[in-house]
């Protein structure tokens, strides 16, 4: 009798590293903790009431829409928590609640689901929010209106404010830094430096975010504001001041990196990178809005799938 033998056939991937969906977005929720920690010793009892509920309606909006789609829950894996984190990071501390809600509810329901769920979206959901509370709301995206009444032992303006408003004589008092340990004014997850930075390289080396996206950011948002600066420093504020104030560090290592929006190749990484980083610093000194971070990486998820087909010629000729 013939020796039969059964085989067994699956599709790609065929080697697992152990890594999942979950492990990768509390990956991120821990990096972001020293920054989102630091707002909250900062802003007291406001941030914390914003950034709580941001992150637990996230969650609620996401498990409402499981249930109603009768979908497989999803809240487990972390994904609508890290975008509700995200997004408490980068509202005022003082948001009403009602503006914290709709920004959650447009992140989940608009920016995430309505494109079939994670891996599908577009667009970070978090800028997508964002982006509709700044184009429907701008007056409540005012740092130097709505911190007015906070204490600092530092001077109490919001930098790119002050730059936009009154140029770089105005600016003279920041320091990199006096920025890079929190001295200025902000998102309450956005103004540490030091904390941000130390998430990033931890993301990097645990290989959880590219590194390729991450340095091209800052490098595009360090070249575009160096040709500005050489142009004309007295209108122009220098390179440091650019890296290290608003959103940049949070865009270069928490909101370009995000897997669904952003390329897979090298080369498309890098120039995917640095087109945001040029394009921050390019709507911050000729653009209408004071940081360019939201609209800029919005902009380079749109061009993501063009980038993406970038890629080197095969090697060899054709027979």
């Amino acid at each position: 009798m013939l020796e039969q033998k059964k085989f067994i056939v699956s599709h790609a991937p065929f080697l697992h590293n152990g890594s999942s969906i979950a492990k990768r977005n509390y990956n991120i929720i821990l990096a972001a903790l020293p920054a989102v920690v630091f707002g909250l010793f900062q802003y007291g009892m406001p941030a914390v009431g914003v950034v709580s509920l941001s992150v637990s309606t996230a969650i609620i909006w996401e498990l409402l829409i499981n249930r109603i789609t009768k979908s497989k829950i999803s809240i487990a894996d972390g994904n609508a928590a890290l975008i509700g984190l995200l997004l408490g990071m980068l509202l005022p501390p003082v948001s009403p609640w009602w503006l914290v809600i709709t920004g959650t509810f447009i992140a989940i329901i608009v920016g995430k689901q309505i494109f079939g769920g994670i891996g599908g979206n577009p667009f970070h959901p978090t800028l997508v929010a964002l982006a509709m509370l700044m184009l429907s709301w701008k007056d409540f995206l005012d740092f130097d209106e709505h911190l007015v009444n906070y204490d600092f032992d530092f001077i109490a303006v919001y930098p790119l404010g002050a730059l936009k408003h009154f140029g770089v004589a105005a600016i003279e008092s920041f320091h990199a830094g006096g920025l890079l340990i929190g001295k200025q004014t902000g998102g309450t997850g956005a103004t540490f430096g030091l904390g941000l930075i130390a998430g990033g390289i931890y993301l990097m080396a645990r290989r959880i975010i590219r590194w390729e996206i991450s340095i091209s950011f800052l490098g595009g948002v360090l070249i575009c504001a160096l040709v500005f600066n050489l142009a004309d420093a007295t209108r122009f504020a220098g390179p440091s001041f650019h890296l290290f104030t608003g959103y940049t560090l949070v865009g270069a290592f928490f909101l370009a990196t995000e897997d669904s929006s952003s390329p897979v190749n090298f080369i498309p990484m890098l120039l995917y990178g640095a087109t945001g980083g040029i394009l921050t610093v390019l709507i911050r000194n000729v653009g209408a809005y004071i940081d360019g971070v939201v609209f800029a990486i919005l902009i380079i998820n749109i061009l993501n799938p063009l980038l993406d087909k970038i890629r080197p010629e095969a090697l060899g000729r054709v027979a």
